[in-house]
C-alpha cells in the first residue's frame, strides 16, 4: 500500500464530504431566502440577516460560518459578504450562471437512495414518476437559467433555416417536457407560431399548464401529456426533445415517431447532456456531476420503461447519430454546444 496515496485519497473523500454537507446547507439558504436577503452583496451580521429572513440568529451565523468556510461567502471582523459572482449563482434566479435552484435534485438522490437500492438488486428501474416531488421542481430550475440565456439566442439559430420557420408561423412539438420552461421561451420569442408540450407525467402536464396561464400564453400554448411514442400530428416544422432522449427506454422509438411527426422539410433539435464518445473523455468534473445523476434517475428510467436501452446522460454523439439513423434520420450533425449541452440537428 502507497501511504501517500492513501492520504491523497482521504484527503479527496473528506472534500467531497465537506461539498455534501455544503450542498445541504445551500439548499437550505435557498429555501430560506438568505441568498436573496444578501444579494446586494453588502456585508451584514448574522443578526441583520437573521432579523431580515425571519431566522433564528444563532442559527444563521452558524449557517453564515459553514458558507465562510466553503469559500461561498467573504467574512470579514464578523460580517458576511455574498460577492457579486457567488450572488449570480446562487441568489438570482434570472442569471445565466444561477444553480442553486437544481440542488433540489441532489436532495432528491439522497431521498431516493432506498428506491435505488431496491432497483440495483431487481430489474433496474425507477421510473422518473416515482422519485421525490423536489426532483421535478428542481430540474425546472435547474434547467430554465439556460434555456432562457441560450436557446432562443443561440441554439435555435444554430438551425438551418428554423428561426425564419419561427418567426412566420410553425407548429412546435416539445417532447418530454417536463414543467414546461423550454417551452414557454420558445413561445414568449415567437408570438407566430404554435407550441405543444408533450410528456408521460401527468402532474409536470398540469404545472405546465399552469404556468402557460400565468404567462398569459394558454390561448398559443398548450401541454398535453402523452408518451414520446404516441403524441398526435404529422405536420410538424420542430419537434424538441431537451434533455430526455437518453432517459427513455426506446428512445430509437421515440425518433421513429418524430420521424413520423415532421413535415418533410422539418427538423429535430436534440438538446443532450454535454459528453464525449468515450470514458474516458468523460472523466471531468461534469461528467462527474451527469455520470452520479445518471446512475440515480436517467438510466433507472429508460429501464422501467419498454426496451429499456440505458443510454444514460453520457451517451455522447456518436450514440444517438447512430439512433437516428436507425430511425431513418439522413442528416445528422452537431449544431452548437455549451459546457452543459450538445445541440444536435436531425433532419430527413
Amino acid at each position: 500500500m502507497d501511504e501517500a496515496r492513501l492520504h491523497d485519497f482521504m484527503g479527496k473523500l473528506v472534500g467531497d464530504m465537506g461539498a455534501a454537507a455544503t450542498l445541504a446547507n445551500v439548499i437550505l439558504g435557498d429555501e430560506l431566502g438568505l441568498y436573496r436577503a444578501m444579494a446586494d452583496s453588502l456585508p451584514t451580521t448574522p443578526e441583520a440577516l437573521a432579523e431580515k429572513t425571519g431566522c433564528h440568529p444563532r442559527l444563521v451565523r452558524e449557517w453564515l460560518c459553514a458558507q465562510a468556510a466553503s469559500g461561498y461567502m467573504v467574512h470579514d471582523k464578523g460580517r458576511f459578504v455574498l460577492p457579486e459572482e457567488q450572488a449570480m449563482a446562487l441568489a438570482l434566479e434570472d442569471s445565466p450562471a444561477y444553480m442553486a435552484g437544481g440542488a433540489a435534485v441532489v436532495a432528491a438522490l439522497f431521498h431516493d437512495k432506498d428506491k435505488l437500492v431496491a432497483a440495483m438488486r431487481g430489474d433496474g428501474g425507477l421510473a422518473w414518476g416515482d422519485h421525490h416531488p423536489c426532483m421535478f421542481s428542481g430540474t425546472e430550475r435547474f434547467f430554465r437559467p439556460g434555456y432562457r440565456t441560450f436557446l432562443v439566442a443561440e441554439w435555435l439559430p444554430a438551425l438551418e433555416g428554423v428561426v425564419a420557420k419561427l418567426q412566420s408561423g410553425a407548429k412546435v412539438a416539445d417532447v418530454g417536457c417536463g414543467h414546461g420552461a423550454s417551452t414557454l421561451v420558445m413561445a414568449q420569442a415567437f408570438p407566430a407560431s404554435t407550441f405543444i408540450g408533450y410528456d408521460y407525467h401527468g402532474p409536470s402536464i398540469a404545472i405546465a399548464n399552469m404556468r402557460a396561464r400565468e404567462a398569459g400564453l394558454a390561448g398559443r400554448v398548450s401541454f398535453q401529456q402523452a408518451s414520446a411514442k404516441d403524441y398526435p400530428g404529422h405536420d410538424h416544422d420542430l419537434v424538441c426533445f431537451f434533455d430526455c432522449l437518453h432517459d427513455m427506454g426506446d428512445p430509437v422509438g421515440a425518433a421513429k415517431h418524430a420521424y413520423r411527426a415532421l413535415k418533410a422539410d422539418g427538423t429535430v433539435m436534440l438538446v443532450e447532456p454535454y459528453a464525449e464518445d468515450s470514458l474516458e473523455g468523460n472523466l471531468t468534473p461534469v461528467g462527474r456531476l451527469f455520470y452520479a445523476a445518471s446512475t440515480f434517475i436517467c438510466t433507472p428510467n429508460s429501464l422501467s420503461q419498454e426496451v429499456g436501452l440505458g443510454l444514460g446522460a453520457q451517451a455522447g454523439e456518436a450514440r444517438l447519430r447512430a439512433v437516428f439513423e436507425e430511425a431513418g434520420f439522413n442528416r445528422f450533425r452537431r449544431a452548437t454546444q455549451t459546457p452543459f449541452n450538445l445541440i444536435l440537428e436531425a433532419r430527413k
